[in-house]
């Protein structure tokens, strides 16, 4: 499984940005898909994850209420909207697979990972 995540840029405190990720290789059925992000200097940290069989989502209580996870079976993508950013939101953000339909919120227990799309957010 190959992963693409595109959708990172610049933007203003108070901005919204769509992040997608595109598998590719063979499609994501009974795959967990997530979000993870990596600040400056620290270390990779869950966003949002969510399940194939019926969609569920979590999130990290930092995002909870602002971004919304979402995926597209038949298109093989992965989105993530993210509403009313701030700067603490300034990170490179991952997206990743998991072979076992079960939600996980950590990074070493997801099989795939993107090349990172970057999001900035300037006060």
């Amino acid at each position: 499984v190959q992963l693409q995540a595109s959708g990172g840029g610049l933007v203003q405190a108070g901005d919204s940005l769509r992040l997608s990720c595109a598998a590719s290789g063979r499609t994501f059925i009974s795959y967990v898909m997530g979000w993870f992000r990596q600040a400056p200097g620290k270390e990779r940290e869950f966003v949002a994850t969510i399940t194939w069989r019926d969609s569920t989502p979590y999130y990290a209580d930092s995002v909870k209420g602002r971004f919304t996870i979402s995926r597209d079976n038949a298109k093989n993508t992965l989105y993530l909207q993210m509403n009313r950013l701030n700067p603490e939101d300034t990170a490179v953000y991952y997206c990743a697979a998991r072979r076992f339909d079960i939600a996980t919120i950590r990074p070493e227990d997801y099989n795939y990972w993107g090349q990172g799309t970057l999001v900035t957010v300037s006060s």
